[in-house]
């Protein structure tokens, strides 16, 4: 079992060490390698992608990855910046297949802005397509343009489909969802943009092929309405890039905490990228206090997806939901009567309780 081990930027070396050590406690045996993606990339060789990881993640069964980004390379030309990176190897691997798992763990439901009432048991999927829509369409820019008898800066990107890209990732989709409530919702925005037109078109002509799974559809502002709204009415939400994008990080806020949340982001023979769903969190960088449970929690689903190994896995999350009983909270979702720890004291935990 490879694993090409990126810890990235920011918080992302210290969240990666707790992971590393958790799997390592494992009776499995691993092969991992370290390498840099995103600014600590660009900072050793220029480019936030550099051809040494691109040979090491296409030779490794599985990446693990820990955040990537700050603002100190924000000033660089878009195609060095290390976000770059990240779609560069989402797009290198084909990994085509996003799949965030919104879960409140019941001794958190107060951390929530949400009322207990409305969050409490709270358990949706959202598959979100990952190398495809406006995050990759060509042509893309900003140019000087003559707009109205005057020059101006002009800014366009592209969104865009085929019909194959949004038919995989339905697929997937209805497989999830067979697996869990057999409910499915398809978000899109049809009523505006002919892509998410063709989105629905194929959703609608996908279905017949899975009778046991009821779907529905649901314009992707109501989307972002009902998940405020009513969560729990969602089992399973499959969408495009950039609504994906949008709505699962949304969807990470009603459990509490971003830094509880794990994905996964797969290509069609389950290889897959796992890394947390919060960023690099600069702020925090080097202070010893970050979250490492949504590294660790990507690290099982990285056993249960790619590895098949769903005993190992379902250890993990058992440890996680322990620590979480026993008290133990790092500051992200600290509140009173809880024990405030930092990064490597919340791994230490994970591991007393593996």
């Amino acid at each position: 079992m490879k694993i090409c081990v990126l810890p990235g930027d920011g918080i992302g070396p210290e969240i990666m060490a707790e992971a590393v050590r958790v799997l390592q406690s494992l009776d499995l045996k691993f092969e991992m390698e370290e390498a840099h993606l995103g600014g600590c990339a660009v900072d050793a060789t220029g480019e936030p992608y550099p051809e040494a990881t691109q040979r090491l993640a296409q030779a490794a069964d599985a990446v693990l990855l820990g955040a990537v980004g700050g603002p100190q390379w924000d000033t660089l030309p878009r195609e060095q910046r290390p976000e770059r990176g990240l779609l560069g190897i989402r797009k290198q691997l084909g990994l085509f297949a996003n799949l965030r798992p919104a879960i409140l763990y019941p001794e958190l439901a107060n951390a929530s802005t949400l009322k207990p009432e409305v969050v409490a048991g709270l358990d949706i999927l959202i598959v979100r397509e990952l190398t495809g829509d406006i995050y990759f369409g060509q042509p893309r820019g900003i140019e000087m343009r003559d707009v109205d008898g005057q020059k101006q800066r002009y800014g366009f990107n592209t969104m865009h489909y085929t019909e194959s890209e949004i038919r995989r990732i339905l697929r997937v989709a209805f497989e999830a969802a067979r697996k869990r409530n057999k409910k499915l919702c398809s978000v899109d925005k049809m009523n505006v943009l002919e892509t998410t037109q063709l989105w629905r078109d194929v959703a609608i002509e996908t279905a017949p092929e899975y009778p046991d799974v009821e779907l529905s559809h649901m314009l992707v502002d109501n989307a972002a309405m009902q998940l405020v709204r009513n969560p729990k009415q969602f089992d399973v939400m499959v969408t495009g890039n950039m609504f994906g994008d949008i709505l699962s990080d949304e969807a990470s806020m009603l459990t509490g905490s971003i830094g509880m949340l794990p994905s996964a982001s797969l290509d069609a023979n389950n290889k897959g990228l796992y890394e947390p769903s919060h960023g690099s969190a600069p702020d925090i960088a080097g202070k010893g206090i970050a979250n490492p449970l949504a590294t660790i929690l990507s690290a099982a689903m990285m056993l249960r997806y790619t590895f098949a190994q769903e005993e190992a896995a379902q250890r993990i999350e058992r440890a996680v939901k322990k620590v979480l009983a026993q008290g133990y909270r790092t500051g992200d979702i600290f509140e009173a009567g809880t024990q405030k720890v930092g990064t490597k004291a919340m791994g230490d935990a994970v591991l007393a309780a593996l």
